[in-house]
């Protein structure tokens, strides 16, 4: 493996139940993010693939264990170097588009010239040129993600973490969008963590699938995905493609029966 751009180490999380018995989510959790690599973390719901999430992004604190960006310790230390996007789209509804994409630069004390350049550039680039001053409830779902996809990417994050992005939108609506990040992280050049539930989702768009167990969370299985790059639609129904699905979802089903 190329040399890891972010580093996960022996991390595990443990919440308590209301009757104050320890719920083991994440358990000595080790894995490598390479630099530029779209790596997704597949899993069935609720097996802790959001709070590992959080706890790279730092919101969230780890009980053993540690996280490294480019080698440095960043355990704890929330967004930095790091550009996340949630399931629920948390956009600021006080907030038009084009003000949402500018809060993180603002936090990062650029200029108000600079920032409304910068954010109107990723809104042209997620397609929404021409949406700039509507508000959140003015924009379908799949509008106000481009919009949290834009603001993720205008502050130039290190690595860019997605905690099933597409999750709450339509089907169609989600294979536009998933065809949109390709294009997006191509043009882009960043590292992507991206959190999905979704078996075809993860095949279309990584490098690399890592499977979890159901809660506590551990790895079952890493795949490598073979198919070149760019992504078209059609590879969803060649056989390698129905191979990987079937592979996979094995693996998934044994998990949960067990």
């Amino acid at each position: 493996m190329a040399s890891a751009k972010l580093e996960v180490a022996n991390v595990s999380k443990s919440f308590r139940k209301p009757d104050g018995e320890p719920l083991p989510v994440v358990q000595e959790l080790s894995l490598q993010v390479s630099s530029l690599e779209f790596l997704a973390l597949l899993g069935p719901s609720g097996c802790g693939k959001s709070t590992l999430l959080r706890i790279i992004d730092g919101l969230i604190p780890c009980d053993t264990g540690s996280v490294r960006l480019d080698g440095e310790d960043i355990t704890g230390v929330p967004g930095k170097g790091r550009g996340m996007v949630f399931q629920t789209f948390d956009l600021f509804p006080w907030r038009t588009a084009l003000g949402n994409v500018e809060f993180g630069l603002e936090v990062k004390g650029l200029p108000k010239a600079e920032r409304r350049a910068s954010a109107r550039r990723y809104l042209d680039l997620v397609g929404l040129r021409g949406f700039e001053e509507s508000f959140p409830h003015q924009l379908s779902g799949g509008m106000q993600q481009r919009v949290g996809i834009a603001r993720a990417f205008a502050i130039q994050p290190e690595i860019l973490l997605m905690d099933e992005p597409f999750g709450a939108l339509d089907v169609q609506t989600r294979d536009i969008l998933q065809d949109e990040l390709l294009r997006i992280w191509e043009q882009e050049q960043k590292t992507v963590l991206f959190v999905t539930h979704g078996i075809e989702e993860a095949i279309y768009l990584a490098d690399r699938i890592i499977v979890f167990s159901p809660r506590p969370a551990h790895i079952v299985q890493e795949i490598r995905v073979s198919f070149g790059r760019p992504r078209h639609e059609s590879m969803k129904t060649e056989p390698a493609f129905l191979e990987i699905r079937r592979d996979i979802w094995q693996v998934l089903k044994r998990g949960v029966q067990v």
